[in-house]
C-alpha cells in the first residue's frame, strides 16, 4: 500500500503533527516550546512554527509564567494551554448536528431519554474499569483513569496529601452536558459508584472550566 502523505491544513500546518501538538497540551505533556520540542522531537524552529499557526488559528492561548528562583530574572516563560476550538480540533466525539439531535431527543423523552443517553455513554467505561479489576488492576482509581482515557476524557490522577484529584482534560460530550449538566452529575455518581468513595467534582469543562476535576479521598485497601 502506497503511504498517504499528511494533508496539510490551510496554515500549512501537517494534520499529525498539529493533532500531536494539541493533544500534548491538553494533556500537560508538554505546555511550552522546549518541552514539546523534546517530547515530539522537532526543532525549536518547527514548533515556534506550529505553535504561532496554533495560536493565529485560536485552538492554543500563551500564557507567561514567571520562572523561579534565579531563573526569575529572566524573560518569563510562556505555557500554552488549549482552547475550546483547540479541543473540538482535537477530538469531539459529537457534531454540532449530533449535538442538537441528542437535545431534541432528551427534550422529547424527558429524563428517561437522558438516562437512556448517559447508560449508552458511560455504559463501556463502566465495563473496561470492572474488566481491568477482573484482571487484577490493584488500583481501582489508575484502572478508572485509564477506562475514561480510552474512552477520550485524556484523564490522569494527581496525587495530593489529603488524597487525589481525577483530571480530565477532554470531555467527548461537553456540547450536550452544556445543555444539560444532568449528564455530569451522572459520571460524578458513577465515579463515587465505582470507586466507592465519596467525591467531590470541583470544575467541568461543561461548565467553562479548563479541566474537569474530581476530588476523592485517600482511598483506603484499593487493592481490594
Amino acid at each position: 500500500m502506497v503511504p498517504v502523505a499528511p494533508i496539510p491544513t490551510s496554515t500549512g500546518i501537517e494534520e499529525p503533527t498539529r493533532k500531536r501538538i494539541i493533544g500534548a497540551i491538553m494533556a500537560q505533556d508538554a505546555t511550552t516550546a522546549p518541552q514539546l520540542s523534546k517530547l515530539l522531537g522537532l526543532t525549536s524552529a518547527a514548533v515556534r512554527r506550529h505553535l504561532e499557526a496554533l495560536q493565529a488559528d485560536g485552538l492554543i492561548t500563551p500564557r507567561p509564567v514567571r520562572r523561579s528562583g534565579s531563573a526569575g530574572r529572566g524573560r518569563p516563560a510562556t505555557q500554552f494551554r488549549i482552547t475550546d476550538a483547540g479541543r473540538a480540533e482535537f477530538q469531539q466525539a459529537y457534531g454540532e448536528l449530533a449535538a442538537q439531535a441528542i437535545a431534541q431527543l432528551i427534550e422529547a423523552t424527558g429524563p428517561a431519554g437522558l438516562d437512556a443517553l448517559a447508560k449508552v455513554h458511560f455504559g463501556p467505561i463502566q465495563d473496561a474499569f470492572e474488566a481491568a479489576r477482573a484482571h487484577g488492576a490493584g488500583d481501582p482509581l489508575g484502572a478508572l483513569a485509564v477506562a475514561l482515557d480510552k474512552a477520550g476524557y485524556a484523564a490522569a490522577v494527581t496525587s495530593l496529601d489529603a488524597g487525589d484529584q481525577l483530571c480530565q482534560h477532554h470531555c467527548p460530550v461537553a456540547d450536550v452536558a452544556r445543555l444539560y449538566p444532568e449528564l455530569c452529575q451522572v459520571e460524578t455518581q458513577l465515579i463515587a459508584s465505582l470507586l466507592q468513595s465519596h467525591v467531590q467534582r470541583l470544575a467541568t469543562i461543561a461548565h467553562g472550566d479548563g479541566v474537569c476535576t474530581t476530588s476523592i479521598p485517600s482511598l483506603q485497601g484499593r487493592t481490594k
